[in-house]
């Protein structure tokens, strides 16, 4: 039986054996009918595969014809040396591809650093090697803004003999022109590694006129009238960039030390220190770029007061900042970049007396007992900027702790406390992008305890909330009634900081706050043209240092809803020509309703904003 199964199965597998084809030895012909009997191969396909031993029969041979085709050259027809050709920069130009025009922004320019300096053009450069890049950048920056806001009647004299209320009319008009100059001087191969040295000079020349309609507005002399025209040359960057060294990888993880007066942000929208200073930092990236940090020290310039820029001629004021930050892509979470920050402000200004140049006391401030402060604040700091899947996020959260030397509503010394943060989420689909924000700043609850707890920056300029596009953002309000030559906030700031100026005076921790809540979206209808829309909801976090100031009982927090739309259109799709129009209007609340009670009402504010900018 052990062998008898085998078998039976091996001659069931079998076929019979006149089907089977004829065993023909090697070497000797198939028998002459086999072919005619045997199946046809199927062509088809089995998953995918051929049958074994179907060939496709091949396709129709073609002939090719080229009457007059010259052979390729043989490779000994081609010389063996080097062959020089210009540097990879001008390569394309020296086939005539591209031809430069120095006055075309548009196309490949050496004065935009598009290629090296040819050092034998200009021997006198005090250069060495070839990967020396000039770098020149022009800007023309043309602002129309008519606007609407609260403008306290003069107190010695008025514009109208029967102006006698505390507000007059209320409409104003500002023309702003600004050419900005750039030049730098940099030695770097490629785009993406960053420069070994580099030299950078700034300078921007602004034209102002300003009318409004009531006096001692513009001037503290009232003989000066309601109108004003002023210029002024200031440097924004004059420094040295030294790339100390590369560290050992190939993503050109760096280290670089910069001085002089140089543009710095302490974090992502600009909410506590955002300015061009004087100043020392050391910065650099490790781990691919997913790690920076800068260390910074800034000695503060003084500013010029009608345009805000830098004055070289006057001496540094005695207000020092210390900055040491760090940030981490993918912390807390993958897409998301975490910042920490420690900022120290250090102030000794209390024995100082400045006048602005339309001279108006501007430290001290004209507030409270009108005494000089001294103060120590250390900011400390979380910023996020990133996604949480299709959500992007971007936040900061300050806490700020110090002590101010003399409280301008005790004459003594007081700790400060006061936070600060601020929230934006946004979602994009498809050309439009929908955003809600939202900023907190703690306010004063007691002006005469031994506690300051209303946050101050030390020079905002954020790009939150619809940014200069926000009445209560673009707009000055001046607090008429309770603080000569001070205003409840600053021009291009969110907070409610009681200062006498954003660009000259103090920071002052005896404020009211602030509460915001925002909605809005951005719809990029071409890619030249982007309509914007805001509506944010504002209030006084405390109104008690109002109450003071003012000698009022109670003052409402509510100051209204500020609602802004812009149109910004780039004909070439790029920036250097771009033009903006916006317009927004303050719905005052009972709040900015019981303290600015202007002449017709006072219930609705507005501006308009006209920008042209011509970048070369």
């Amino acid at each position: 039986m052990g062998l008898l199964l085998p078998a039976l199965l091996l001659l069931q597998a079998s076929p019979p054996a006149e089907t089977q084809p004829p065993i023909t030895p090697p070497g000797e012909a198939k028998p002459s009918g086999w072919e005619q009997d045997a199946p046809p191969v199927d062509p088809q396909l089995l998953e995918g595969r051929e049958r074994p031993g179907y060939t496709a029969p091949l396709p129709e041979k073609i002939e090719q014809r080229n009457q007059g085709a010259v052979r390729a050259p043989p490779p000994e027809a081609f010389a063996t040396e080097q062959v020089p050709i210009p540097d990879r920069w001008r390569l394309i130009q020296s086939l005539g591809l591209v031809k430069e025009n120095l006055f075309d922004p548009y196309h490949q320019n050496t004065l935009k650093g598009d290629r090296p300096i040819d050092r034998a053009k200009v021997p006198w450069l005090p250069i060495k090697e070839d990967d020396w890049f000039f770098v020149a950048n022009l800007i023309s920056d043309s602002v129309y803004e008519p606007r609407t806001f609260p403008i306290p009647v003069g107190v010695q004299t008025t514009q109208d003999p029967d102006r006698n209320d505390v507000f007059g009319n209320d409409f104003s008009q500002v023309f702003s022109q600004t050419f900005i100059a750039g030049f730098a001087l940099l030695k770097g191969s490629t785009t993406f590694k960053p420069p070994s040295i580099e030299y950078r000079v700034t300078l921007a020349y602004n034209v102002n006129y300003v009318t409004v309609p009531e006096r001692r507005v513009l001037f503290v002399e009232p003989s000066r009238g309601n109108e004003r025209l002023d210029h002024f040359l200031g440097v924004q960057e004059a420094f040295v960039d030294y790339h100390l060294g590369q560290f050992d990888n190939d993503r050109f993880d760096f280290i670089s030390v910069r001085a002089g007066i140089q543009p710095f942000q302490s974090d992502f929208r600009g909410f506590l220190f955002n300015d061009q200073q004087l100043g020392l930092r050391l910065f650099g990236s490790r781990d691919n770029n997913r790690f920076q940090f800068n260390l910074g020290a800034f000695w503060r310039l003084e500013k010029d007061t009608n345009s805000g820029l830098n004055s070289v001629v006057q001496a540094p004021r005695d207000d020092l900042v210390f900055v040491a930050n760090a940030y981490r892509q993918d912390f807390l979470i993958p897409a998301l970049t975490s910042q920490i920050t420690a900022v120290y402000n250090r102030n000794r200004e209390g024995n100082d007396i400045e006048i602005d140049d339309n001279g108006f006391p501007v430290r001290p401030a004209l507030v409270g007992s009108l005494r000089g402060r001294d103060y120590d604040v250390l900011y400390l700091g979380y910023n996020l900027d990133g996604r949480v899947g299709r959500v992007n996020l971007t936040g900061s959260f300050y806490w700020a702790l110090g002590e101010d030397r003399n409280s301008f509503f005790t004459d003594r010394p007081a700790d400060i406390s006061a936070q600060f943060a601020a929230l934006e989420a946004s979602y994009d689909r498809d050309w439009m992008r929908f955003r809600l924000s939202a900023a907190y700043a703690s306010g004063d609850s007691n002006p005469y305890d031994n506690r300051e707890t209303g946050f101050d920056a030390i020079f905002e300029n954020p790009v939150f909330a619809g940014a200069d596009t926000s009445y209560w953002i673009r707009q000055t309000i001046p607090f008429a009634g309770g603080g000569r030559a001070v205003s409840v906030n600053g021009r291009n700031g969110i907070l409610n900081s009681l200062r006498s100026s954003k660009e000259q005076g103090q920071s002052n921790f005896n404020n009211p706050g602030l509460i915001l809540f925002g909605v809005g979206g951005d719809f990029d209808l071409t890619p030249e043209f982007r309509l914007s829309a805001n509506a944010n909801h504002l209030s006084f976090e405390d109104t008690a240092t109002l109450q003071v100031l003012r000698n009022e009982g109670s003052i409402p927090k509510e100051i209204g809803y500020d609602l802004s739309a812009s149109a910004i259109w780039r004909p070439n799709a790029n920036q250097n020509l771009v033009f903006r129009l916006s317009a927004a209007t303050l719905l005052a609340g009972d709040g900015f309703r019981d303290l600015f009670t202007a002449r017709g009402g006072g219930r609705e504010f507005v501006s308009v904003l006209a920008n042209v900018v011509l970048t070369y």
